[in-house]
């Protein structure tokens, strides 16, 4: 049963509980239009509210009135008239030719600009390229289209209320639907408490710099960002440290557009602006490809006294030989890794084609020794049950709204250091084996809980029964460690596989490698991270035959 059946208002509800949010948590911050709509929208007429609501969720800002039919609203016309009276919609608007095809069918369209039989034949995308130059003015709707006899209306106030939505997510990706979502339980999230300093935004600047960097990549996604933009960028700095990571990650996206078209001094300049993992090793191979060979070795030289994470460290290690010759220098080689176990399976190519990982599952399982697709979904799921107080606890800054999957900090610098008590006390449970419990009771407390991570239909309890059993709590405990020493870089580059002999309680992760295909660093750092520990990890090559001989040596592989 749907269970909104019964509340044909739920998405006037739930966007009026947003306001009443803002309006408790964030008056301060909003500025006299913002305020103003959050005091004045609820003395309006609920179908007038509705109406409006309606049309902030869809697509645009321009609806023909006899597309707005809402059995609960009823005359789109008559619930607009208390709409007309403020500043947040109008009717007729003045439209561009674009808005007006977005308004219209192919069938008005050719009525309103009297198409000859060929022209009415083409694509509307057709259509709109060749009367675009000819129709450049904006004019309003009824004078685009006189026959039409009807209303359109203009939500103007939606750009105002993007702001509401952003100050209230503190994010551009979540939308008005995660109400809806969560009310029909797509999606749950955790309970938190929110405390009066639980916001996204400290201050209205914090809401203003935000809005400034959203800008700043919209106008680089479409190529018109300008060198003042990026200067201005570039010197800019926050006081927010959250913010300051959004403009850490930008400058570096920013740099790897510059890199891609060989741009090595402006790339050069966007990474050495930034502390973003990875931007320093960018900014020495930049300089290698620059010819600035001497400046790539000092910068080198000067990460190799403190690496900032394993794959800053590998990456040096990649460089450092390279750079050494071009100098004329004898490098110092680290000693290489030992290879890890590996062995080749030639198996069918199958028609049709199925994921290799799949076929290497079902190749190795059977009744005794169970094998299970889960790449990075098993460890950082138990991580997730084990550590769920930490993760979900209120400290300032972490959650500011009912929809967070996470804390906000999740990739701050601060994030286990905030944390160092709560989580030693969850890792604690893992040397007396309470952990066994604790994760086995989660799994089926928090099920379907959004985490970030916890990948729900990965999961099953079989699997987690098993993981329990076999998998030594000294060798979890590691795997935990590696995570919360850098959680960006180490929820990734498991392994594909994982087996499980039940009777013997042992393991072992496998990753899957088809024709042609390569370890990945994140998979080379998680894979030496096993040598390392004496945790059981091999690599499986495949190779395609004609028909699949009985493969020995796999099946004999301890």
């Amino acid at each position: 049963m749907n269970p909104l059946q019964d509340k044909p208002f739920y998405y006037l509800e739930n966007f009026e509980r947003a306001l009443d949010w803002i309006g408790q948590r964030y008056a301060d911050l909003l500025d006299g239009q913002e305020r103003a709509f959050v005091d004045a929208f609820p003395a309006l007429p609920r179908a007038a509210r509705a109406l409006f609501v309606r049309m902030l969720m869809r697509k645009g800002s321009a609806f023909r009135t006899s597309k707005l039919t809402y059995a609960e609203i009823g005359c789109a016309e008559a619930a607009a008239r208390a709409l007309l009276r403020t500043a947040w919609v109008e009717s007729d608007p003045v439209l561009d030719i674009d808005t007006l095809f977005t308004l219209l069918s192919k069938a008005e369209i050719a009525q309103a600009f009297g198409l000859s039989a060929p022209a009415r034949a083409a694509k509307k995308s057709e259509q709109l390229a060749a009367l675009r130059a000819q129709f450049a003015d904006p004019r309003p709707f009824s004078a685009w289209y006189r026959a039409s006899g009807e209303s359109v209306l203009h939500v103007r106030a939606k750009p105002l209320c993007e702001r509401l939505r952003l100050i209230f997510f503190g994010n551009t990706h979540q939308d008005w639907s995660e109400f809806v979502l969560s009310d029909l339980g797509v999606y749950r999230y955790e309970s938190v408490p929110f405390g009066p300093g639980a916001r996204a935004f400290q201050n209205r600047r914090d809401l203003d710099d935000y809005l400034a960097l959203q800008r700043v990549r919209e106008l680089a996604g479409a190529g018109e960002l300008t060198p003042e933009l990026i200067a201005a960028l570039q010197s800019r700095h926050y006081d927010n440290a959250w913010l300051a990571g959004r403009r850490a990650r930008l400058l570096y996206q920013l740099g790897q557009q510059y890199e891609q078209r060989a741009d090595w001094a402006g790339a050069g300049a966007l990474y050495a602006a930034c502390n973003y993992p990875g931007a320093r090793a960018r900014a020495i191979r930049v300089l290698e490809k620059d010819g600035q060979t001497a400046k790539a070795q000092a910068l080198l030289s000067e990460a190799w006294g403190a690496p900032e994470n394993e794959a800053e460290r590998l990456a040096l290690r990649r460089m450092a030989p390279r750079l050494a010759r071009k100098l004329g220098l004898v490098a110092a080689r680290a000693p290489a890794a030992a290879p890890p176990p590996s062995w080749q399976l030639s198996l069918a190519r199958p028609l049709p084609a199925l994921p290799v990982e799949q076929l290497v599952r079902a190749h190795l399982a059977s009744a005794q020794a169970p094998v299970f697709y889960v790449e990075n979904a098993l460890i950082n799921a138990l991580f997730g049950l084990l550590c769920w107080p930490a993760i979900f606890c209120a400290l300032p800054g972490a959650f500011f709204h009912p929809f967070q999957r996470g804390p906000a900090d999740l990739h701050s610098p601060h994030f286990q250091r905030e944390r160092a008590a709560l989580f030693d006390a969850c890792l604690a449970e893992l040397d007396d084996d309470r952990h066994r419990h604790t994760i086995a009771r989660r799994y089926r407390d928090k099920q379907g809980i959004q985490s970030p991570f916890l990948a729900w239909d990965r999961l099953s309890e079989e699997l987690i029964a098993l993981a329990l059993d076999c998998i030594p709590a000294a060798h979890l405990k590691l795997w935990f460690a590696r995570i919360l020493q850098d959680i960006q870089a180490n929820r990734s580059g498991f392994p594909d596989l994982i087996q499980f002999w039940p009777a013997e309680r042992r393991y072992r992760m496998i990753e899957v490698k088809g024709p042609g295909d390569r370890l990945q660093d994140s998979q080379l750092r998680a894979i030496a991270f096993c040598g390392a520990h004496q945790m059981p990890v091999a690599v499986c090559y495949v190779q395609w035959c004609e028909a699949a001989p009985r493969d020995a040596t796999s099946r004999s592989f301890p």
